[in-house]
């Protein structure tokens, strides 16, 4: 008569794979810009290219010190993006909202989401935008 249930290498097998699976589930936080932060003249189009996939539930970070005035907006589509156009765009964070920890905003949705500073010249010639879509997680 065969023996039913589990082996002890085939239970630990699966708390391993459970384990990894749970790993792989869980949402990450990723500072804007790396070691850059959220500052003029840093190109994030390619860093985003560098740095996706991006995720659901994944927690940006935008550090831009309390030296700097940089925002973040949400910017409503490619077309306001691409042309610099806050009209229609949503604050997210002033200058002043930064407080060392940096503003912190959560990919709840899937959509392409357009941010970028207001500031001075930042979007336009500093590159201060950023397109990010976050991919559901398996």
């Amino acid at each position: 008569m065969a023996a039913s249930g589990f082996n002890a290498k085939q239970i630990i097998f699966f708390v391993a794979v459970a384990v990894s699976l749970l790993a792989v589930t869980q949402a990450a936080t990723v500072v804007v810009g790396g070691s850059e932060n959220w500052s003029y003249g840093y190109n994030y189009t390619e860093w985003a290219a560098n740095t996706a996939p991006f995720y659901f539930e994944d927690t940006l970070v935008f550090k831009y010190g309390k030296t700097t005035a940089h925002s973040v907006y949400l910017l409503p589509n490619l077309s306001s993006y691409l042309t610099c156009d806050f009209s229609k765009a949503k604050l997210l964070a002033n200058p002043t909202q930064d407080q060392g920890n940096g503003f912190k905003f959560v990919l709840n949705q899937w959509r392409v989401f357009y941010f970028a500073s207001a500031e001075g010249n930042d979007c336009k010639d500093g590159l201060m935008k950023l397109i990010v879509v976050p991919w559901p997680r398996y």
